[in-house]
């Protein structure tokens, strides 16, 4: 069977309850801490494209991008400028790891606290910045806010919401990134206009913004029922349950949560156990699925947007308008994806979006190729960047409704509790380490593969498209605590899993309420 696409529909349960507007609300603010992640990616690539940025920090890349006949590809490679970019990420990689721990000992709403307010302290430093010293110092104070968001919120997230509708409230925070993304392209639009060299600073000081929602949300919001018997507080999470299904009938998904509480308990060293067979399927799904979203180069198209324009020809303000227009796309397409994921599901998104990302990127490479060629020079006409524009939209369209936001809805419902942070922790880890990597090499990789860097990418999407095909079971629909079920049923993982864990899942369990 080709991917084992079908998901086990007569074991599945389905609780008690409805959806209530009180846990619609609580999701939608709580998924606003994606702001914070989207509004650096877009923020960072628009002021890398402002004159008076680039004279204060980066004279050399300034006088560079001067030259008449400066080769297209490699006007912005400066290994100090892609300094300034990346270290973000590899701050957000090392603090994940601290926040698994935060999560798991106390709570999801105290590593988004804590993730917020280091922003906001980062975002001042920046504003403030006089040398680059104290922008990097800056970004790494960001950084360690992204981790601690990245972790805590999509997690939260798939513990509050029912499973009829998790996906969607779960991609509430992709477009809370997306959101992001686009408002720090219109900041960086109307700042390149003011007269001056200080349009930079409120730029990267706005970024105090969306830590501040954050913040507030994470001061008045409710803790996950999951989160809660983990601590002890079972009465507690039971009128948590009550008040987000909207109904006094939640005895049977309380037990759930309780035996996945008592199992997860037995687990001393949930890094050590992550690492067994039975895990393996989730493991793999939350090293691969991080990994390829990265891959796809959507984030070279996102904080490098401007930068890139720049360097197909288009002037200083269309370059930032061009930024503003695929930020606009990306902010809508995300919305497809929230009505359809709980109707067709994460396969079909996953290989649709895959095969529109392949098709765009082969073009816009061809595109380029015949432009500029290998040489770097020449001049793209307007009717070639409008298509150019075109293509890219296209292909920040399919991201938007496939690996944008299903990238970090299946890794953060897949895992069960006595695993879930620790599984969580790797897929922010795998995703912002990839994410650094990429954003450290990418001005390089345009210099010395150029026009051959969209084939690259490519051939990246038709590898992940292949992978999930094959290896990916739907998840849709499922109650999250009863997502082993589906990983057993699999054509592949099913045969990974040792025989003896399946027993063990078959036993009665105990009776419910």
């Amino acid at each position: 069977m080709a991917g084992g696409s079908f998901a086990p529909t007569g074991e599945v349960k389905q609780y008690a309850g409805k959806v209530t507007g009180f846990v619609v609300i609580t999701c939608i603010v709580a998924a606003f801490g994606g702001l914070i992640f989207g509004y650096d990616i877009g923020v960072s690539g628009g002021v890398t494209s402002m004159d008076a940025f680039l004279k204060k920090f980066f004279p050399q890349v300034y006088a560079k991008q001067r030259q008449a006949h400066e080769n297209q590809y490699c006007k912005f490679d400066s290994e100090l400028l892609t300094m300034f970019t990346s270290s973000l990420y590899i701050a957000g990689l090392l603090a994940s790891f601290f926040a698994s721990s935060m999560t798991r000992l106390y709570g999801r709403l105290p590593s988004m606290f804590f993730g917020g307010f280091t922003f906001l302290i980062g975002a001042a430093v920046n504003g403030a910045a006089k040398d680059v010293t104290m922008l990097i110092v800056g970004r790494v104070l960001l950084g360690v806010g992204v981790g601690f968001a990245n972790q805590s919120v999509p997690v939260y997230l798939s513990e509050m919401a029912p499973a009829k509708i998790r996906g969607a409230l779960n991609m509430c925070f992709q477009l809370a990134i997306t959101i992001g993304i686009f408002a720090a392209n219109l900041v960086n639009y109307g700042t390149s206009k003011i007269n001056g060299d200080y349009g930079w600073r409120i730029s990267l000081v706005l970024a105090a913004v969306p830590a501040f929602i954050m913040l507030a949300g994470a001061a008045f919001l409710p803790e996950t029922p999951n989160s809660l018997i983990e601590r002890g507080q079972v009465e507690k999470a039971k009128a948590i349950i009550q008040k987000i299904r909207g109904t006094s009938d939640v005895e049977e998904e309380l037990q759930d949560i309780i035996d996945a509480s008592e199992a997860s308990k037995q687990v001393a060293h949930p890094w050590a156990n992550i690492l067994e067979k039975k895990y393996r399927p989730q493991l793999v799904m939350a090293i691969a699925i991080p990994m390829f979203q990265q891959f796809t180069g959507i984030n070279i198209i996102m904080f490098y947007a401007p930068v890139l324009f720049k360097t197909l020809g288009f002037g200083d303000e269309a370059s930032l308008m061009s930024a503003v227009i695929s930020g606009l796309v990306n902010v809508l397409a995300t919305f497809v994806s929230i009505g359809t994921v709980d109707k067709f599901g994460r396969r079909a998104l996953f290989l649709e979006g895959g095969v529109q990302m392949f098709i765009s990127q082969l073009l816009v490479g061809v595109v380029i190729g015949k432009t500029f060629g290998t040489s770097g020079t020449g001049t793209i006409t307007p009717g070639s960047a409008n298509f150019v524009l075109f293509l890219i939209c296209a292909y920040v369209a399919a991201f938007a409704w496939s690996w944008g936001p299903l990238g970090w809805l299946v890794p953060s419902e897949i895992f069960p509790l006595e695993v879930r942070s620790a599984g969580q922790c790797i897929n922010v880890a795998v995703n912002l380490l990839f994410t650094f990597i990429i954003a450290q090499v990418f001005l390089s990789m345009l210099c010395h593969l150029k026009f051959g860097l969209f084939f690259f990418f490519a051939g990246w999407v038709l590898l992940m498209t292949i992978f999930i095909f094959f290896f990916l079971p739907e998840t849709k629909n499922v109650p999250i605590e009863e997502m082993e079920l589906i990983w057993r049923k699999h054509w592949f993982w099913g045969k990974i899993i040792p025989q003896e864990d399946d027993r063990a899942q078959s036993k009665p369990r105990p009776a419910q309420g």
